[in-house]
């Protein structure tokens, strides 16, 4: 008789070390950000922001759809760029979509809506 093999729900201690991982996350991020274009850096916060204003749901193919920002030189600037305006509280994450990207092959992203602090500050 064979046994099923059991998988801990918690990784052995020393395996996975979330300071280094977040670590590792913001410096991908911080160098994105250094190298990405900085006319296209403008006009993809301007998308961002004005999509946040609209307070429905939307993902970077949104803003290409619409007409508002070019694909990037690289993809890791989409992260960079939605990562920051989150950080600045203009959006939020709202779920995850397949992406509308024929580029992606329907792969999962990130759905974003504005603030509700953001869009009341536009507002006033």
């Amino acid at each position: 008789m064979t046994q099923q093999l059991q998988i801990p729900m918690e990784p052995p201690q020393g395996t996975v070390s979330p300071a280094a991982a977040e670590a590792a996350k913001q410096d991908g991020i911080a160098r994105a950000t250094a190298n990405t274009p900085p006319d296209w850096a403008t006009a993809c916060r301007a998308a961002i922001e004005l999509m946040a204003r609209r307070g429905a749901p939307f993902q970077a193919a949104d803003l290409i759809a619409e007409g508002l920002v070019d694909e990037p030189d690289h993809p890791a600037r989409w992260g960079a760029a939605f990562m920051a305006a989150a950080k600045a509280g203009v959006i939020e994450h709202a779920g995850v979509v397949q992406s509308a990207r024929a580029t992606v092959h329907r792969s999962l992203c990130r759905q974003w809506t504005g603030t509700a602090a953001y869009r009341t500050a536009v507002a006033s």
